[in-house]
């Protein structure tokens, strides 16, 4: 019996253009990594390699030679043939390997590859240690500063196990000072509502045993306060603005006037609302003769003004 023949699809123009996308970031991002790492040479597979040996004897400072190499052969070898380099032909354990390129790509950074050489006396075991602070102590530490009260001296005259017992104890020193600074903040917070609270309530209770009289003249003076803030914003910012908007009609031959006219119907609004919500009266002095109609309206509104502040 014939067998069918299996049809395979042609690649949507979809497909077609994410694989040729992404091939193309593969290829930015590996002409990157040679630019960095690869010392101006084109990637070589054996050339690599055979450096990679060469440096594998050498110090700290080789030791980030080493790391450029690893991460130029696994940039651009597949995953397996990268192992398989570093476990038969280099013999080194896949966790070594990938602190080595760390490293690299830590001291390698622009703070810190021009203080590389200083901290390489220190060698690849204390420089893995130290990778766990950031760059900017690094670049202290070799400017006479320190990491985790060490100085450069004092981290060269140590052993790892030393700098890494003592970096260890910083870093939870560290945490557990972080941890009462909030407990004692969050305290803080507390009793700082707990005080409010009762100073609220204190006033409040004092309030309460104020006479009436003293009780409607402190509101008073509160209510005038905010209203004066109010004509404030009026007249020191909302006018002004108006002003420029005209101005710039006038010279454009624009117009915004419907806009503005919003803008006084929104306060106009709200203070018809306070005005109903209260039950105040339209007129100061009881006269109903219409604002628009009576000559003496800003001396009446002045007066009444006198006489809440005054009482």
């Amino acid at each position: 019996m014939s067998r069918t023949p299996e049809i395979i699809e042609a690649p949507t123009e979809d497909q077609v253009d994410w694989v040729g996308g992404a091939m193309s970031q593969a290829a930015k991002h590996s002409t990157e990594i040679m630019e960095q790492f690869g010392d101006g040479e084109p990637y070589e597979r054996r050339r690599i390699i055979k450096e990679f040996r060469f440096y594998m004897a050498q110090g700290a400072e080789a030791m980030f030679e080493m790391g450029k190499r690893l991460i130029l052969l696994k940039e651009n070898e597949p995953h397996g043939e990268f192992t398989e380099i570093v476990e038969n032909q280099f013999g080194m354990s896949p966790r070594t390997v990938r602190v080595m390129m760390q490293a690299t790509i830590k001291y390698s950074s622009p703070k810190l590859e021009p203080k590389r050489q200083a901290l390489a006396v220190l060698g690849k075991t204390k420089l893995f240690e130290l990778m766990v602070a950031d760059d900017e102590e690094l670049v202290e530490l070799d400017e006479g500063g320190t990491v985790a009260g060490l100085t450069l001296d004092d981290i060269d005259r140590m052993t790892s196990r030393e700098l890494r017992r003592a970096l260890r104890d910083a870093r939870e020193n560290a945490d557990a000072k972080g941890k009462v600074l909030a407990d004692k903040n969050t305290k803080i917070d507390e009793l700082d509502a707990e005080l409010t609270a009762l100073k609220n309530r204190r006033a409040k209770a004092e309030v309460e045993t104020l006479p009436p009289d003293e009780v409607a003249a402190d509101l008073m003076q509160q209510a005038t306060r905010f209203t004066h803030e109010a004509l404030g914003v009026i007249n020191g910012m909302m006018l002004p603005a108006f002003r420029a908007i005209d101005s710039h009609d006038q010279t454009h031959g624009s117009r915004h006037n419907v806009m503005m006219a919003g803008l006084v119907a929104q306060l106009e609004v709200r203070l018809n609302e306070i005005r109903a919500d209260f039950d105040l009266p339209r007129h100061l002095d009881g006269d109903s003769t219409p604002d628009w109609l009576r000559d003496d309206a800003d001396q009446v509104v002045a007066a009444a003004i006198r006489q809440a502040e005054e009482r």
